[in-house]
């Protein structure tokens, strides 16, 4: 007797294959958004608007439907685009090809070069909205990285595969200790993403905080902020997706993104054009929805690693807004840098006592900790009677504690400062942090 053939498979891809071409037509163009009629596409995908007298088509990608129309954002200008232009599905989502050849380059939020060379063909495609790893796969963290800077390294221990927000105002230092980190850290790689900065500072940070040994092992990909929001959008998750090939190549990539708060303003006009209402103090609930699915895919998976560094541009230095809130609840830490800290000339301008690194106490030894938290019970012991200290009316012998923090004050102030060009090895800081109180 014969065996039956089971052809159900089949049937089910005959049925879903479409052998038309749907084209579809511009109608009306709202704001950052275009409405076309006419196609069968969905969210993701990416489409081609041709337009008269451009011999290349305008890139765009789906971002929602309204009433059997598909609502469609540019990855370029919107100029040139009427009523009537053809649009085409290509029924492919976003990629990014990605190679070794790739280190020393910096590209746009597309992954097309920015330094007038071509890139090389060859690599692995990668999609940009990967999935994050599983949670199950992902190893512990039990190592450390080396960061160079004694504060974050003495104070804030960093472990390979941690994500740490860097929350600060404009102006306090976060792209300078960037830089210092990118030089400095003992990542293999290392994966900058300058979303919505200003165009003037895009190359003064590579030449200036970078530099040309930064470079070497860096991919930094750029999208300044006179781009279209859904370019700085994919910036960040093309960033991302560079990170995961190295990570999966077995590499420690450190991933830097400058700033997520820019991120969050751009997926705020994608919302907002496509009409969805404002909530929490004029952001939608797609830019807290999107958070996560960028975070989450950094970390530990395989055998590999990506440490996340994130900036957050506090608003009117208030860490408790929306965004700064909702990435400290997803982030394993957060350094704050101080405005009135800069304002002495104490840089790196970090607030270490309102710092925090949730794996410190796993990654790093019993001394360690106990010679960190000293230093800081000090710390907070000088800033409480600091005003007294200024105008001399503290007396001594009024508190111990504060009489040990002015002993060890100079001291501590010098372990906490550091200049842009100095690097420290993890055991010099450790050396330095136990020197404080010999």
């Amino acid at each position: 007797m014969k065996a039956t053939l089971d052809l159900s498979r089949y049937h089910r891809l005959l049925e879903a294959f479409d052998p038309i071409k749907r084209l579809g037509k511009v109608t009306e163009v709202i704001g950052l958004t275009v409405v076309v009629r006419g196609i069968r596409s969905s969210i993701g995908e990416v489409c081609e608007i041709h337009t008269p007298g451009r011999v290349e088509p305008v890139e765009a990608e789906v971002v929602g439907f309204r009433e059997n129309q598909a609502l469609v954002m540019p990855l370029g200008e919107l100029g040139g685009i009427a009523p009537g232009c053809r649009v085409i599905p290509t029924e492919r989502a976003l990629t990014v090809r990605v190679s070794e050849r790739l280190l020393g380059r910096v590209v746009d939020g597309l992954g097309r070069p920015l330094d007038g060379e071509a890139l090389p063909p060859e690599g692995e495609e990668y999609a940009l909205d990967g999935p994050p790893p599983n949670p199950l796969e992902r190893k512990r963290i039990r190592e450390v990285l080396e960061t160079g800077v004694k504060a974050v390294d003495g104070l804030l221990t960093c472990g390979k595969g941690q994500r740490i927000g860097i929350f600060a105002g404009s102006g306090v230092g976060k792209s300078t200790l960037l830089g210092m980190i990118a030089r400095h850290s003992a990542a293999d790689v290392n994966v900058i993403a300058l979303i919505g900065e200003r165009g003037r500072e895009v190359l003064e940070f590579i030449e200036k905080d970078l530099g040309p040994e930064g470079l070497k092992k860096s991919v930094v990909v750029v999208a300044t902020s006179d781009q279209p929001a859904l370019l700085r959008i994919k910036g960040a998750f093309l960033a991302t997706a560079v990170a995961e090939y190295f990570r999966d190549a077995g590499k420690d990539v450190m991933l830097m993104m400058d700033s997520i708060t820019r991120f969050c303003l751009a997926q705020r006009e994608v919302g907002l054009a496509v009409g969805e209402p404002p909530t929490t103090r004029g952001y939608p609930p797609s830019v807290f929805a999107l958070l996560p699915k960028l975070l989450e895919r950094a970390g530990n998976a395989g055998w590999g690693s990506i440490t996340g560094l994130y900036t957050v541009l506090v608003d009117a230095d208030d860490l408790n807004e929306p965004v700064s809130d909702a990435v400290r609840g997803i982030l394993d830490g957060h350094i704050v840098l101080s405005r009135q800290l800069a304002a002495k000339n104490h840089f790196p301008a970090i607030d270490v006592l309102n710092s925090v690194s949730r794996l410190m106490p796993e990654i790093t030894t019993e001394e360690h900790g106990f010679l960190a938290g000293r230093l800081k019970k000090l710390l907070a012991a000088y800033r409480q009677s600091e005003d007294l200290i200024n105008i001399g009316a503290y007396q001594k012998g009024s508190n111990p504690e504060v009489d040990e923090a002015l002993k060890y004050y100079d001291q501590i102030q010098e372990f906490l400062q550091q200049s842009v060009e100095e690097s420290f090895t993890f055991q010099e800081t450790l050396a330095a942090l136990e020197e404080i109180f010999k």
